[in-house]
């Protein structure tokens, strides 16, 4: 129904959006309802054949598109890369090193500028994409979220950002475009190649797309950090609002699929080894293990727990840092670059990647420091030792502005893929001078605060790992040198700073610990990274949120946390209710139907009936309330047989006061006088009813009784199935009875899902407006519904774990005296009618 503008924050700087909500429930009658429980087992178990199919389909497309962005992201960078090497290496002897920085230059820029325009393409493609698929799988559609231009504009964006040098990560958006092709591909059918359409009867709902982007996003996951368990997590925790075993096990598949599916086109394209599944996702942590000639060596002991513990927290203090710094930047682009136009932020991506080549370049030739690399090992820090060290470390060592048989350690963080990046920090037995880590963090820190939030697609979980793993690794630094603690590994240590960064950014806590784990391979990791990720979470709640929910906020998106406060359950839900209500009727004139939907947004309206105490009158010479009584008694001859057929049972009962009161006949009541009936309802706090005729429109010369009648609830239907049926022609004349009106079918109701027409595109010439719609058929009957009574907190969980879209608030007799949507059970709208419900008091 309503979804209207939520109370704002204080600190809140635009208004918020209206955002429609996805329809979880059935909302037409069962006689036609083509769904599941409708279906007979060879139907259902076709059903549930295909739904596997498609789920190992969405599995093997998120691994191609997370190989396609791998590929060239790997192409561009070391194209890049190359050329400058070889350009530093020649201008150090001949003094040209400027040209160098514009041969860079120009490289970043390139590639920057096509990502910004493709996001100018699909604005929704910008960042990672987390907190949209976030919002969706909590119920809120957000315009284009799932669409087949979006992954487009993401995929191949992202792969020119982190080629283009920017401080971004492309794991991130790898699960916002898993959850895209698990949104489309069951759908056979696209609006961006509209030629394309096949006659796929299946998964035309909100419930099965909304199972799909979870298993999507899943395997975005999966494919991003090979961890199909993490992804899986990461699907429940951050991500859906109801869930069921069976989507479990689903979402599990379709994770594994992505994972293999990178894995061995990866690991046969990198190593000419079809089959051999070397490398499971785009980021791998390597193997932590200590050196075989140091004795004292160990991966992490019981006394290393508690630098743990101050990691987290210090982690919890830099995130919480970050999240300020970057929601106080998202709020300067909200006012000053977005309301612009588009080519201002093109400019602003070009700025920050001008900013950012020309940090790394000048901090590498300034900043760096030259170190004597040793092909033995040795026992100081100025050396760096090559055994027992991987290939790919080895070939990531950079020499810029360095004599030979030295390595610069600034240019090779800056200089590498942030992959390699963090693979030096990790594994790396040589070890950075801390005054280049320490310089390296705050750059990095500064820089990536600054990037996430322009307008080119960019995730955020690699640079913060990166960050992290600085931090990590001076932490070691300075425990070796300066308490002598030789016994530390430092790559556990990096590691840590990376999941206590990490952590105090993106608060998450379950999922991210499973994902480190599957990442490094190393089980023993589990309890250390588990604590350093609780702290870091408790302490960066205890001063704002997680980015992900800050970006969510800003955006006004009605976002439904897993519970309340305690205190919320002071309310009831008529206190947070709109009572506030535009209905139809069971039979409508089309012209009350088109009148009703084009001057209100709502999407979806309550069924009812009034309670008429001379109901003979209005019916003579009047078929259309006719049939609207009629409707309504006839439903209470069925509810009064309903009754009848539980007493039947109970006389049966062994009680003889049960069955004596069940024997006896209930006594007609004499109807109340008008002026009680309405001070009842006055004294109820009952709120005018607008729109009570379906060919009249509210007036002011209305009695208050007028404005106060109560309704008889029926059932609810949507927007779009009402202008389907005007659409369609679904209606009779007044002088036919409504069997003669034409029915649709489930599959004829649900074609053009999910684009269903609006009404401001119907042509009203086609159109009777005295034509009478039928409703019933289509409606939902049996909706949920709560008591005005019933606390908040029972209210949200309703709401939330059945994925609900409207709630009716239903008296005691049947009538409606409200409803509740997720705007009436955001935070802020539930603190402003609790700070009403204290001024009461």
């Amino acid at each position: 129904t309503i979804l209207g503008e939520t109370h704002e924050e204080e600190d809140e700087i635009l208004p918020r959006k209206d955002y429609e909500s996805l329809d979880y429930d059935r909302c037409i009658n069962d006689p036609y309802l083509e769904v599941l429980e409708s279906m007979d087992n060879k139907k259902a178990q076709r059903y549930e054949a295909v739904k596997w199919v498609m789920v190992f389909a969405i599995g093997v497309c998120t691994g191609l598109v997370g190989l396609f962005v791998d590929f060239f992201v790997r192409l561009f960078t070391q194209l890049k890369f190359r050329v400058v090497q070889s350009s530093v290496e020649e201008c150090t002897e001949k003094g040209c090193l400027a040209l160098s920085l514009l041969e860079l230059l120009g490289f970043n820029l390139t590639f920057v500028f096509l990502a910004s325009l493709l996001v100018l393409i699909q604005p929704v493609a910008a960042g990672s994409g987390i907190p949209e698929i976030k919002c969706y799988l909590n119920g809120v559609k957000v315009p284009g979220v799932v669409r087949l231009r979006t992954v487009v504009c993401k995929a191949m964006g992202v792969l020119f950002s982190v080629a283009g040098g920017l401080f971004v990560g492309k794991e991130g958006p790898m699960i916002h475009s898993g959850a895209v092709v698990g949104a489309g591909l069951p759908q056979f059918q696209s609006i961006s190649l509209r030629k394309i359409q096949f006659n796929f009867p299946y998964f035309r709902s909100d419930r099965d797309k909304r199972d799909f982007v979870s298993a999507g996003a899943a395997a975005g996951v999966a494919a991003a950090f090979g961890a199909p368990i993490g992804g899986t997590l990461f699907s429940l925790e951050e991500g859906s609002s109801f869930w069921n075993q069976g989507l479990t096990w689903k979402v599990l598949f379709c994770s594994m699929a992505a994972t293999f599916t990178l894995n061995f086109f990866r690991s046969g394209i990198q190593f000419g080894s079809w089959g051999s599944f070397q490398l499971p996702g785009l980021l791998n942590f390597g193997e932590f293990k200590c050196s075989e000639s140091d004795k004292k060596c160990h991966l992490w002991t019981a006394v290393d727990l508690g630098f743990f513990i101050l990691m987290g927290i210090v982690g919890g203090l830099l995130g919480a840092t970050f999240n300020c710094l970057n929601k106080r930047l998202a709020k300067y682009r909200m006012r000053n670059v977005h309301p612009k136009p588009k080519l201002v932020r093109v400019l602003e991506s070009l700025l920050v990647s001008l900013t950012t080549t020309v940090v790394v370049f000048v901090a590498s030739m300034v900043l760096g420091e030259c170190r004597q690399m040793s092909s033995t090992s040795h026992s100081g820090n100025d050396t760096l030792s090559l055994q027992g060290m991987s290939e790919d470390v080895n070939s990531s060592i950079k020499t810029f502005f360095c004599p030979n048989e030295t390595y610069n350690d600034m240019a090779t963080l800056f200089f590498n893929p942030q992959e390699s990046a963090i693979l030096q920090l990790f594994h790396q037995d040589g070890t950075f001078s801390p005054v280049t880590l320490s310089l390296f963090f705050l750059l990095y820190f500064l820089l990536s605060c600054w990037t996430y939030g322009i307008s080119v697609p960019s995730g955020l979980f690699v640079p913060s790992l990166l960050c992290g793993a600085a931090f990590g690794r001076l932490v070691a630094n300075l425990l070796k040198s300066y308490i002598g603690l030789d016994h530390i590994y430092s790559g556990t240590f990096a590691l840590i700073g990376a999941a206590a960064f990490l952590g105090g950014v993106v608060r998450m806590t379950i999922s991210l610990t499973v994902i480190l784990i599957e990442s490094t391979n190393e089980i023993t990791y589990g309890l250390p990274i588990m604590i350093t990720l609780m702290v870091a979470k408790w302490t960066g709640d205890f001063f704002n949120k997680g980015i992900y929910d800050i970006h969510v906020n800003l955006r006004g998106v009605p976002l439904l946390e897993w519970e309340t406060e305690v205190e919320m359950d002071k309310l009831r839900a008529s206190d947070v209710m709109e009572p506030n209500l535009t209905y139809v009727y069971p039979h409508t004139r089309i012209q009350s139907l088109v009148s009703i939907l084009r001057t209100t947004v709502h999407h979806a309206f309550p069924v009812v009936t009034e309670n008429r105490g001379n109901e003979r009158e209005f019916m003579k010479g009047n078929q259309l309330i006719s049939n609207n009584i009629k409707f309504k008694k006839s439903s209470i001859l069925t509810r009064a047989g309903e009754q009848r057929k539980r007493s039947q049972s109970m006389k049966s009962y062994p009680s003889s006061e049960l069955r004596n009161m069940c024997d006896e006949h209930i006594a007609t009541e004499e109807p109340p006088e008008k002026e009680d009936l309405l001070q009842q309802m006055l004294e109820r706090r009952y709120t005018p009813y607008p729109n009570l005729y379906p060919d009249q429109s509210p007036s002011e010369e209305w009695t208050m009784e007028e404005r106060f009648r109560p309704l008889t609830f029926h059932g609810l239907i949507l927007r779009s199935q009402l202008v389907t049926l005007l659409v369609r022609g679904v209606c009779y004349s007044e002088s036919q009875s409504s069997a003669s009106q034409p029915r649709l079918s489930h599959a004829e109701m649900s074609e053009d899902y999910p684009r269903y027409p609006d009404i401001h595109d119907l042509d009203l010439t086609l159109l009777n407006p005295r034509m009478i719609v039928d409703v019933t058929p289509y409606m939902n009957p049996s909706p949920f519904a709560v008591s005005p009574n019933t606390h908040v907190s029972q209210v949200f969980n309703l709401f939330r774990t059945m994925g609900l879209r409207h709630l009716p608030v239903v008296n005691a007799v049947g009538e409606i005296v409200g409803i509740i949507t997720r705007h009436n059970l955001t935070h802020e709208f539930l603190q402003a009618r609790l700070r009403q419900h204290y001024q009461t008091i």
